[in-house]
């Protein structure tokens, strides 16, 4: 008895290829603080680490790959030299390999989500994955743009503030549960596909130290905007950036009748 199983078979068999962002932001722990010239807020010798729903994409990535619905997850980053030291935690975290593309710190802080969407956009062109996992935004610049980006770009499905991904059996289509305003709202989209993760899609796990040793050995390619052809021309100006203003002190109010008289004095209510 021979059983022939042809290419396309084969290819259904290795699951999806998973392509999942990380960027390296300044630690959700850390007081952010202003430059004395305003252009910007200060990063030198400031605590980095991986965006923090990046690393929910990635903890997704190595779970899809654990259940065998992913044949192979690769992480990307687009930053400077340091962006290095997170790929090697996504590493540690269970991705297969690693891709950055290394920004000069003299155009870092002029880099912006279109820049990003396109370098994404290239390298999805040379790796070919079936999905691509971005966190829904970043911590340090709150945009909220890059996956919506690069959906419009490679002109593939997306799925936004994802909770729960539920790949199909033959990992043909996503059936995702958004977070919208509303409650949630569940929708299926084709692969290929864009994803973006929200907060309760899952917990991501630490790196166990043998874990962080073998991520030294995992392979780490180096690419250059120059290489894939993106020109990173600012499109957008930063005049000035400012500490938000002092909430001032609130007072207490004894009764509802004093709180109501308090709002009346501002003209609040009538």
């Amino acid at each position: 008895y021979i059983h022939i199983i042809n290419k396309a078979d084969m290819a259904a068999s290795k699951g999806l290829k998973i392509l999942v962002g990380c960027k390296r932001v300044i630690d959700y722990a850390v007081k952010v603080r202003v430059k004395p010239d305003r252009s910007g807020v200060v990063t030198e010798g400031v605590k980095h680490s991986m965006n923090p729903f990046d690393e929910i994409a990635v903890e997704e990535a190595v779970r899809m790959k654990e259940k065998k619905l992913a044949g192979e997850a690769v992480a990307i980053s687009v930053g400077p030299p340091q962006s290095q030291e997170t790929l090697r935690t996504a590493l540690a975290m269970g991705i297969d390999r690693a891709i950055h593309v290394e920004i000069p710190l003299a155009q870092l802080e002029k880099l912006q989500p279109i820049h990003v969407s396109k370098l994404l956009a290239k390298v999805c062109e040379s790796e070919k994955p079936d999905l691509v996992i971005l966190g829904k935004q970043a911590i340090d610049d709150d945009c909220n743009q890059t996956g919506q980006m690069l959906a419009a770009l490679l002109d593939w499905p997306q799925a936004t503030f994802a909770s729960k991904i539920e790949p199909s059996q033959d990992s043909k289509q996503l059936r995702v549960t958004r977070e919208v305003d509303g409650g949630l709202e569940t929708i299926d989209v084709s692969v290929p596909a864009v994803v973006t993760s929200d907060l309760r899609l899952n917990e991501p796990r630490y790196a166990t130290l043998p874990n962080i040793m073998k991520a030294k050995k995992k392979p780490l390619a180096k690419m250059s905007p120059d290489q894939l052809g993106v020109d990173l021309q600012p499109r957008q100006e930063v005049i000035s950036v400012e500490d938000p203003p002092v909430r001032k002190a609130g007072a207490k109010v004894e009764s509802v009748e004093d709180l109501v008289g308090k709002l009346r004095e501002k003209g609040l209510v009538k």
